[in-house]
């Protein structure tokens, strides 16, 4: 490993959502693309953010990437429950990656609240 980040769990988890995310959008049917869009950008942004800020200097900077990480882990929490509402996911999937996102949240504001 290269990279610091690459060590951190939360970071680790944050690409298996997406390589999870990504995987369950391949199978919704076509006519879907600007959810299945939005939702594999938002989970992209996730581990995105967490490398971006694992790279900055400063501690305010670091926090601020941090967060934009954990607004993207918030947002995959609603287009879950349309993709359920819709029919696109069973709800035990879309539970299970909510509590997923819930694990990342949290691991994110232990980041995000490290002095």
């Amino acid at each position: 490993m290269a990279f610091m980040l690459e060590k951190l769990d939360v970071y680790n988890k944050a690409v298996d959502f997406y390589c999870t995310a990504s995987n369950l959008t391949k199978k919704f049917p076509k006519g879907n693309y600007h959810i299945v869009d939005q939702f594999n950008r938002a989970a992209l942004s996730i581990s995105l953010n967490i490398a971006e800020g694992n790279g900055r200097y400063h501690l305010k900077e670091r926090q601020s990437f941090f967060r934009i990480a954990r607004g993207s882990a918030f947002e995959c929490v609603p287009i879950l429950e349309i993709c359920k509402r819709q029919g696109l996911i069973e709800g035990v999937n879309c539970q299970s990656l909510i509590e997923e996102l819930e694990i990342i949240s949290k691991m994110l504001s232990g980041l995000i609240n490290k002095k």
